[in-house]
């Protein structure tokens, strides 16, 4: 009995340590150690994958569909069915979540997870460092785990996945950039000029008059990033990488929703194409 109860507490205390370690990542990865206010309330909890549905939807055992925060679904039907094969890998091992206290409009709980059996397992760390998934912070206007970008950088570093031979679009290759409309992208360019305005920022790629790609982002968003130093002094002349879905309005454009989805490149960091 006392073997029982010893295995019992070293059971709990490890389910402390990964629900503690899912929400100590996310807060040391905020800028001052502080999560966004969207990232806020996130519950612990205990669950298993029963199967993953089309689009990388979790059917839970608890009845419940989730959904890990923080990664975008493929588009293209191979990348996807690797990205859910991955997933179901996991399938019967007992989880720790981390989930947003709502469900999304489609009755989905937002989560992050890990399994807590044998060697623990990141699901969305995991799909994001094997290049089976991009990062995208979706429709929030914050991306609860920056810590994904990392992983992915490491991914595309090394050709992994999606990555292989796929680095980010250049901003210049409009043709390109206009096949891809209304499809998730990765972009990497020069911002030539930065047009504030009272409801959106305008981060122009080409000069006045010739082609390239625009990324728009909103006041609110644009309030958030010249707190971490996205000025339009600091922005000018730099490289930079943003995503979001490809718009067509006078040329390629992509709105910005949250303010991590857009990276200052260090100027040593050449070009990849």
């Amino acid at each position: 009995m006392a073997s029982t109860m010893r295995g019992r507490i070293a059971a709990g205390l490890g389910l402390a340590f990964l629900a503690g370690g899912l929400a100590g990542a996310a807060a040391a990865a905020s800028p001052r150690g502080r999560e966004p206010p969207a990232c806020r309330g996130r519950i612990a909890g205990q669950d298993r994958i029963e199967s993953v549905a089309a689009r990388g939807e979790l059917v839970l055992a608890s009845g419940r569909r989730g959904r890990l925060d923080g990664v975008r679904w493929p588009d293209d039907p191979a990348a996807a069915e690797a990205a859910r094969a991955w997933l179901a890998g996991q399938a019967g091992r007992p989880l720790v979540t981390r989930e947003a206290p709502d469900a999304d409009r489609w009755g989905r709980i937002t989560l992050d997870a890990t399994t807590r059996d044998g060697e623990p397992v990141d699901l969305a760390g995991g799909l994001v460092a094997a290049g089976l998934v991009q990062v995208d912070a979706g429709e929030s206007d914050s991306l609860c785990r920056p810590g994904l970008l990392a992983l992915e950088d490491a991914a595309r570093r090394a050709g992994q996945g999606l990555w292989a031979g796929t680095p980010p679009v250049p901003t210049e290759d409009v043709a390109r950039l206009v096949a891809l409309a209304g499809r998730f992208a990765v972009v990497e360019g020069r911002v030539r000029n930065v047009g504030e305005r009272a409801r959106r920022t305008y981060l122009n790629f080409a000069p006045f008059g010739a082609d390239g790609a625009t990324v728009t982002v909103s006041k609110r968003t644009w309030r958030i990033m010249l707190e971490r130093g996205f000025s339009s002094v600091a922005l000018r002349g730099r490289r930079v990488r943003a995503r979001g879905i490809v718009e067509l309005w006078r040329g390629p454009t992509l709105d910005i929703g949250a303010a991590e989805m857009i990276e200052m490149l260090d100027e040593e960091q050449a070009p990849r194409r």
